[in-house]
């Protein structure tokens, strides 16, 4: 029996078993309501009006903090002697890179053909009003994170759930948050094997095949993607058993790297074709008010916009206090603060520059997608950067490869935190849990597992509900922890010592 026929066979095995489950799951979490025209899926809805509290409960932090966020990412505000394992900057591109990956480059090719132009405007807005959760989330994930004896640390919402809940509202709070914690530990293992590890490999291994000759080419053999496959994992595990600092060490390198391929890309296209930038911004904003085409017109593209930032950046979703909990810092609100930029980053900076390149450059396979073609959001993306040079489709393949490695890596690290949560840190259970990664990693270039990857998506999306009331209980927490931090860069400004005991005294005389 052949690789091919016997990997045929486990994904018709697999989808037959779990696709009844993975629709019903997906018809609850992804529930729409139809509206104007169009379908509002309510999980949308539930992010966005988060993003909208938390932006008011908080003065507009993302907008008037954002120059101190960016001080302290530099290090203007490190402290000596801090708890952690990684500084500001590492956290930080260790949780982009769980972020940022193939929806920035294909969901927003879809967005813009489902939604017309004008859904960048309103994925732009999505972004901004994230940045507030982003920074709610990650303060509690510093705040109530656990420093083991050997200095590794343990964060993410099944450490603040039950802690923070115990915190404010005693034993009931404390039972539920322990039932909460077990479902958080279990929804982000179960995405990190299929969404953040499993589905990203495969995607790329189809991106490097369709640039290699297809499936007449080198690697379109199954032979081809086992290599890929164990190629991937080898290098997912060698960083993977290093632990948060050997990912913070790559991704602080590889994010970066990335980024400036993916957008310098970007900007070629846009400056070769710089006579039509002004006409483009005038037909996303005009789109974002006016669409033509656009199933539901202004809510239409308004609801597509929103949806594919909201499942861009996952603010809400609990997933990146996991990783930006290792941060060194005596100020929970300092990281806090970093993490806001996540979204900028993520959403208005990149997902942007994808919908202004296919915009300015208007391939032929968005126009047939826009009028109902069934066109992949890679391929209009890559027919973009096509229209100015024919080899820039390769530059578009080593953005995938790094978006994916960097987003394997650090759900790698999420998932293996869920893991110790649900069977504790020795040894051989983390051991375990990195074969079983790798293992998952070499699959992703032999399997589609579709279903299970559907399935994976709705389960992380029923975090964000458990998480973000949580968010709002322990919200008043997160002001204290601000109003604390802020103190601090106002006693180091002045030249005042700024002992994190005595920042903490005058935190309880502070409203």
């Amino acid at each position: 029996m052949s690789l091919d026929s016997v990997t045929r066979s486990v994904d018709e095995a697999v989808s037959g078993f779990f696709e009844p489950i993975a629709k019903w799951l997906g018809k609850v979490v992804f529930y729409a309501v139809p509206i104007g025209g169009t379908d509002l899926p309510l999980i949308v809805a539930w992010l966005v009006v988060a993003g909208l509290v938390f932006t008011g409960w908080f003065g507009f932090i993302q907008f008037r903090k954002f120059t101190l966020a960016v001080d302290v990412v530099r290090g203007k505000y490190d402290e000596k002697g801090s708890a952690g394992e990684v500084n500001h900057f590492q956290a930080l591109t260790a949780a982009v890179s769980g972020t940022v990956g193939l929806g920035n480059i294909a969901g927003v090719a879809v967005a813009v053909s489902i939604g017309g132009p004008g859904a960048t405007f309103w994925m732009v807005l999505c972004g901004l009003l994230g940045m507030a959760t982003k920074f709610v989330e990650v303060t509690l994930g510093v705040k109530y994170r656990e420093v083991h004896a050997d200095g590794t640390v343990s964060g993410g919402p099944m450490h603040y759930l039950p802690k923070g809940l115990a915190e404010r509202f005693g034993k009931n709070g404390k039972a539920l948050g322990k039932v909460l914690a077990v479902l958080a530990s279990f929804m982000i293992l179960f995405f990190g094997l299929f969404g953040g590890n499993l589905f990203q490999v495969n995607q790329s291994y189809a991106q490097l095949v369709s640039v290699t000759g297809g499936e007449n080419g080198a690697l379109g053999s199954s032979a081809g993607a086992l290599f890929f496959g164990i190629l991937i994992a080898a290098l997912v595990g060698i960083v993977l058993l290093g632990g948060i600092r050997s990912i913070a060490n790559v991704t602080s390198r590889l994010v970066p790297a990335m980024a400036g391929i993916y957008i310098a890309a970007c900007l070629v296209v846009i400056l070769v074709n710089v006579t039509a930038v002004p006409d483009a911004v005038a037909t996303i904003v005009e789109g974002a008010f006016n669409p033509e085409g656009v199933a539901g017109g202004v809510l239409g593209a308004l609801i597509i916009g929103f949806k594919r930032a909201a499942f861009s950046n996952e603010a809400g979703l609990g997933s990146a206090p996991i990783a930006h909990s290792a941060v060194k810092t005596k100020h929970p609100a300092s990281e806090g603060l970093v993490a806001l930029l996540e979204p900028f980053i993520d959403t208005v900076v990149i997902c942007t520059m994808t919908a202004l390149t296919i915009v300015i450059a208007n391939p032929a396979s968005w126009a047939e997608a826009r009028a109902g073609e069934d066109i992949g959001g890679v391929t209009i993306t890559s027919d973009a950067f096509e229209t100015v040079l024919p080899w820039f489709p390769y530059i578009l393949t080593v953005a995938v490869l790094l978006f994916a490695v960097s987003t394997v890596l650090t759900w790698g690290y999420y998932g293996l935190k869920s893991w110790t949560y649900l069977f504790g840190r020795s040894r051989t259970s983390e051991l375990t849990f990195k074969i079983l990664y790798t293992v998952f990693a070499v699959a992703g270039s032999l399997l589609t597992l579709q279903t299970l990857i559907d399935l994976a998506d709705a389960v992380l999306f029923t975090l964000a509900v458990i998480n973000i009331i949580g968010l709002y209980l322990l919200a008043p927490v997160v002001k204290r922890e601000l109003n604390a931090f802020l103190q601090y860069v106002q006693n180091r400004k002045a030249g005042e010592p700024s002992e994190s005991g005595k920042d903490r005294e005058q935190e309880k005389n502070i409203v």
